[in-house]
């Protein structure tokens, strides 16, 4: 019969998804933004530094049950887990929104640990809701995907703090309750038109999703630029903001040229071409187009279920985690995310610190760069592996020794030093992150993604107790002077010199884990650029 095709409709709805999935990534970096009200909470509950990072902790320590959202992906429809993870947040964000704005009294510390918990959990179930689906829906192009979304929940911070700045002049109280009912408003939205759609069968459309995905890329930049200017434009009017604000919603809202695009493409097709054939086959096309994916991937599931499945195969958890791969991915992860949400969770007392009143720019320029480093790490990891079979824990590897350059940079606490640092650790942080998510799948498969996924994110809550909580909490604590009813503070280079130095440290051990990585996945990823060139061949023969 030939090359098949999805349904126009299909089609159409595929991509509204994918915007809708873009903007609730676009909103699901809450958990990054807790420096923007930290000294706000610290203030008002009278906290030492060690206890200030415990709350944070308790916010990360949230991401480890993400589990639950992995496990449940594979068992409820894509709508399901986005109306949990909305409602959770809607709780977890309101009860600190609460206390900042003092409209109650600062509730006992474990209660506000369970509330930061809440607002923590809350984005696991959003972005495993967004990545599972996206990847399984464009399952060839899975680099560009990862990086494209999570690209903007990098950007999320930076959104929601210069919208925050533009609009309240960075309150706190003010913050939070964008916190509170954006990302449920948005989830509302996207519970309509996310869903599961089968990936395309031929040759052509994969293409037309890679070109698809390159306006996707351009978007984002220019958002991304849009941001950055604004947090170098200092004292600007009300006028301005609310002008900035505006433009920010219009670029935001710009994705949807891409379904609009293929909703009048498929129309006009119609018209004018065979419509006796289209009423023909369009059933036939969409039991195929389910059916093959589908038959293909139970045909090698059923082999690979007859022996113990290799790298690149579907793997279960329990399969997985017993391979060293799954621990050496993990452990290398560990040590790049783990330092890099130290340095967002203590940005605030960071900035202070070395002197800065308003830390609200590092905060932002960490966001910023951190979305290009996902953004240009998903497309050029793809491009590489298409072209010369370039495994993707190299990408991972260089991000660890660029990160290392700068807590090296942060440590000597020059004059500058904290705006070169943020802006290369937001880089390498996003290259981990986007990097690791179509790893993770390439290794070992799609069918338990999910909860493979969130295994993976553990690291979040491990990384933030280990480097947050433990060192920079006791070492920060150690070098402050108490202050009035209770806290403490510390001024001078030499408050987090040595959590810098531990952390590069820790970034060299992540490097040599992932060149290893690299290695033992070498003759996987050769496999997998000739399997994209056969493929592609093999297609263009039968169109």
């Amino acid at each position: 019969m030939g090359s098949l095709k999805l349904p126009p409709s299909t089609t159409v709805l595929k991509w509204l998804g994918f915007v809708s999935a873009v903007w609730v990534q676009a909103i699901s970096g809450n958990n990054y933004t807790f420096s923007n009200y930290s000294d706000s909470l610290k203030s008002l509950m009278n906290l030492t530094q060690l206890q200030l990072n415990n709350l944070s902790v308790a916010k990360d320590v949230g991401k480890a049950f993400g589990l639950l959202a992995g496990i449940a992906c594979d068992r409820f429809p894509t709508w399901v887990i986005l109306l949990i993870g909305s409602l959770e947040g809607l709780l977890g964000y309101g009860a600190q929104w609460l206390v900042v704005s003092q409209r109650i009294s600062p509730l006992p510390y474990w209660q506000m640990c369970i509330f930061l918990c809440l607002g923590g959990n809350s984005t696991t179930w959003m972005n495993t809701a967004v990545l599972v689906t996206c990847i399984r829906n464009f399952r060839k192009n899975r680099g560009p995907v990862s990086g494209i979304l999570k690209g903007y929940v990098g950007l999320s911070t930076a959104i929601f703090t210069d919208l925050c700045t533009a609009l309240f002049s960075s309150d706190p109280s003010s913050f939070l309750l964008m916190l509170v009912f954006v990302p449920f408003a948005v989830c509302l939205f996207a519970m309509f038109f996310l869903r599961e759609i089968p990936p395309p069968t031929t040759a052509a459309d994969t293409q037309q999703e890679s070109n698809y995905f390159s306006v996707f890329n351009a978007l984002a930049v220019v958002v991304a630029v849009y941001l950055l200017c604004f947090d170098f434009i200092k004292n600007s009017g009300r006028l301005f903001s609310q002008i900035f604000s505006i433009g920010l919603l219009i670029l935001l809202g710009s994705p949807l040229i891409i379904p609009i695009y293929t909703f009048f493409k498929s129309w006009h097709s119609n018209r004018a071409g065979s419509d006796l054939e289209a009423r023909i086959e369009e059933p036939l096309l969409k039991e195929e187009a389910v059916a093959a994916p589908v038959k293909e991937e139970a045909e090698e599931i059923a082999e690979v279920e007859q022996r113990a499945p290799v790298i690149g195969e579907e793997h279960t958890i329990f399969e997985a985690v017993r391979t060293i791969d799954f621990w050496v991915l993990f452990v290398s992860f560990l040590c790049g995310v783990g330092t890099g949400l130290a340095v967002m969770n203590n940005m605030g007392q960071i900035g202070l610190a070395l002197g800065y009143a308003d830390v609200s720019v590092f905060v932002s320029l960490t966001s910023i760069w951190g979305f290009f480093g996902r953004i240009l790490s998903g497309t050029l990891s793809e491009h590489f592996l298409k072209k010369v079979g370039t495994p993707r824990p190299l990408w991972n590897a260089a991000s660890q020794i660029l990160m290392t350059v700068g807590y090296v940079l942060m440590a000597m606490a020059m004059p500058g030093s904290l705006y070169v640092g943020s802006i290369i650790v937001g880089i390498c942080y996003g290259v981990r992150l986007s990097v690791t998510v179509p790893t993770a799948s390439e290794l070992f498969g799609l069918k338990y993604y999910g909860l493979i996924y969130n295994i993976l994110i553990l690291n979040l809550p491990i990384g933030s107790f280990l480097f947050s909580g433990l060192l920079a909490g006791f070492l920060y604590d150690m070098e402050a002077t108490p202050t009035e009813g209770g806290g403490n503070t510390c001024i001078g280079g030499h408050c987090y010199r040595i959590v810098f130095v531990v952390m590069a440290l820790a970034c060299v051990i992540g490097f040599v884990l992932d060149i290893w990585l690299a290695c033992r996945t070498k003759h996987l990823y050769s496999k997998l650029k000739a399997n994209k060139k056969s493929k592609k061949g093999n297609n263009n023969n039968n169109s």
